[in-house]
């Protein structure tokens, strides 16, 4: 398969380090915060700020230049516009707002951003874009990091397996923590098990493959009281360490929680840039939001595929490009502004997605014909959409399952954002 070269504009690497150390310790601040609202309407409120342990992101990379994601953290040098550090992320949140209920209930969701934890006062902007692709500034606060309501991260001191450490310098790798979601104490090495497929799934599939030593993976090993999962559908509830479920948003096979603290509280016993659950069930489903955290039966015949298929949302910022299937949503994406994701695209701007890797020979929009089974293209139907929305590949793994591979504008995303965090 053709591979595709692409380069990262940064700042050299001793100057990005000499601005990290200017500014910011080793350590991470976690802000805790809410968002309130229904379909039309978005509140934030701060919850609280925690000091955890670790900064396992890039010192390098301090500001997003991908911009993905429909959410943002940006942190400023206090009382100036000088942006020391942002990132783009998704939430919960904003996928509930595009369901039916949204439409008749107002909900309160909990989540957290990791910024890097200055040495002064800092200025913190949480924005959002509307449902017009506008970004809009949702919540600004101050943070002196004297400030003695900062709580001290509680170290729960849980047994850590190391799946596999590809580089000692956290900073310079993409750090995954592994959690166990209904896997009681007799069951933790099913877990070690489990997180040993995890990684042997992972490093199987183009272009992970390639990047072994840019990875990191530990798992804390916290037991839950009860075995399994929690299905709503199937009147069953489990007493379990993150309270993780499924028919989340009324998709049977969509596995997700909102035990939002849980989740945080283990994931920072050790560095962390990704989390990802493994539920111990056998049922099909998972999911993944991008830079939140990702989630998948342990299980089921499909784990392996269902495995990569959610680290490219969490990780990757990849759309779903299946258009067939029956979600719990209403429209997610409006056909009237290019989406952020990089494989999938409404032709609103498509000149900052694929086009540089197509044959100029091929049309667009692509005609889903044998002739194009293997080419890079522009074919209708994705984002759970069958007109409007285009995706680069008849097939891919972010579209069925039936493959064992990426499509190249994947890889191109997912390798992207591997050198994002390991150089």
């Amino acid at each position: 398969m053709k591979r595709y070269i692409f380069t990262l504009f940064v700042l050299s690497p001793l100057m990005a380090l000499a601005q990290f150390d200017s500014y910011f310790t080793g350590t991470s601040l976690r802000i805790d915060y809410c968002l309130t609202g229904n379909r039309n309407h978005t509140v934030y409120s701060l919850k609280e700020l925690i000091q955890e342990p670790y900064w396992s992101g890039s010192k390098s990379n301090l500001i997003d230049r991908l911009e993905y994601g429909n959410y943002r953290v940006m942190v400023y040098e206090s009382g100036t516009d000088r942006l020391l550090f942002s990132k783009g992320y998704q939430n919960l949140f904003g996928e509930w707002q595009r369901t039916p209920e949204a439409l008749a209930l107002t909900k309160t969701f909990e989540e957290s951003v990791i910024v890097p934890f200055p040495k002064s006062k800092v200025d913190i902007v949480l924005s959002y874009k509307t449902w017009e692709g506008e970004l809009k500034e949702g919540f600004k606060f101050t943070v002196d990091p004297h400030d003695y309501f900062i709580r001290d991260y509680h170290n729960f001191h849980l047994p850590v397996y190391e799946a596999w450490i590809g580089n000692d310098d956290i900073t310079k790798a993409v750090d995954i923590v592994l959690l166990p979601e209904g896997y009681t104490q007799e069951e933790i090495g099913k877990f070690i098990r489990d997180c040993d497929f995890f990684v042997e799934s992972l490093f199987s599939i183009e272009p992970y493959d390639r990047y072994r030593e840019s990875f990191n993976m530990r798992a804390v090993l916290a037991p839950s009281v009860e075995s399994g999962c929690t299905m709503p559908g199937a009147h069953v509830y489990k007493n379990t360490a993150m309270q993780f479920g499924f028919w989340t948003f009324n998709s049977e096979r969509y596995c997700m929680s909102i035990d939002n603290r849980d989740i945080r509280d283990l994931a920072g016993q050790v560095p962390y840039d990704q989390i990802y659950i493994l539920v111990n069930t056998k049922k099909y489903g998972g999911g993944g939001i991008y830079n939140f955290y990702c989630s998948s039966s342990s299980s089921n015949n499909f784990s392996a595929k269902v495995i990569v298929h959610e680290f490219g949302h969490g990780f990757a910022g990849l759309a779903d490009a299946y258009y067939s299937d029956e979600t719990g949503y209403d429209h997610v994406y409006n056909l009237n502004v290019e989406p952020w994701e990089p494989n999938i695209t409404t032709l609103v701007d498509f000149s900052h997605k694929w086009g540089d890797m197509m044959d100029k020979k091929t049309p667009v929009p692509t005609p889903r014909v044998p002739k194009y089974v293997n080419t890079i293209g522009v074919f209708e139907g994705g984002g759970y959409e069958a007109k409007g929305i285009y995706t680069s590949h008849m097939d891919c793994l972010m579209k069925t399952l039936d493959g064992d591979h990426f499509c190249p504008v994947c890889q191109r995303a997912i390798e992207r954002m591997i050198l994002y965090y390991s150089r």
